[in-house]
């Protein structure tokens, strides 16, 4: 092969990349099945899956709302992800709760979903501003794998204002000398 047509075939190869990149993509962001019909089973489907359990782990969704899981560094068996947790989080906002995520998004359509994940403003220690940030097809994913695991567990306790002393167990913030202490809107 001469050194003249390595670049052009270098060129071809990327763009062949890029494409089968931007389909896959199209694809999975195409895959959200009729809120009213069947779960959708395709090869798509699964890999969205797989984004979905990916997601949930690596921003860390199980640290909060799995009860053990960063105390046996993510030993926790699936089937007891995402279901709260009565540990309190209490700082000038008040005192917060990890959701039972899983009871949760199964009063939400995917469609609610989305629009509710791109706008969430909550209190701390919620990182609201990763979720907001994350592609459409990243929170899709992260829809499709917490509803496959199907509604289970408890609510977590409601939110308490602040000044209001939480029942133990719960994590005091305490903010240094001069520090804002005006809760954050939402």
């Amino acid at each position: 092969m001469s050194r003249n047509c390595r670049p052009a075939l270098l060129g071809l190869a990327v763009v062949a990349a890029l494409a089968g990149c931007s389909r896959t993509v199209a694809s999975a962001d195409a895959q959200t099945p009729d809120a009213s019909g069947p779960a959708m089973h395709t090869a798509d489907d699964a890999q969205l899956l797989a984004r979905g359990e990916y997601m949930v782990r690596i921003a860390g969704c199980n640290d909060c709302h799995t009860p053990g899981y960063a105390e046996t560094g993510g030993q926790v068996p699936k089937t007891q992800w995402l279901l709260g947790r009565p540990l309190g989080w209490n700082g000038p906002w008040g005192t917060t709760y990890p959701a039972n995520l899983r009871l949760k998004l199964h009063d939400m359509d995917e469609a609610t979903w989305l629009a509710y994940s791109a706008s969430l403003h909550t209190r701390p220690p919620m990182p609201d501003f990763a979720l907001r940030t994350m592609s459409e097809v990243d929170r899709r994913a992260i829809y499709r794998f917490v509803h496959s695991l199907g509604p289970a567990g408890q609510l977590a306790p409601a939110y308490l204002p602040p000044g209001t002393v939480p029942p133990p167990p719960y994590v005091q913030w305490v903010l240094p000398p001069g520090a804002a202490a005006t809760p954050p809107a939402g």
